[in-house]
């Protein structure tokens, strides 16, 4: 992954995920579609943040039910 893309992806989740008060895949999915497109419009492809965490979605996925987890701790 880009030093750009990966900056991206980190940022983006920082700032929506803070919003999201479940960990539903559909949810996920939803957020994993926004996120490739906010980066279209800064340029930068999904092949760019995807090349190296594979899905985007399971990322997000999973940071949001690690976030989860970690709030019920």
């Amino acid at each position: 992954m880009s030093d750009r893309g990966i900056l991206f992806l980190d940022e983006w989740m920082a700032e929506h995920l803070l919003h999201v008060t479940n960990d539903d895949p559909a949810t996920a999915a939803d957020l994993a579609d926004q996120v490739i497109e906010a980066a279209k419009e800064q340029g930068i492809s999904a092949d760019e943040i995807s090349e190296e965490v594979g899905s985007v979605f399971k990322v997000i996925l999973d940071m949001m039910q690690r976030r989860g987890s970690d709030w019920a701790e």
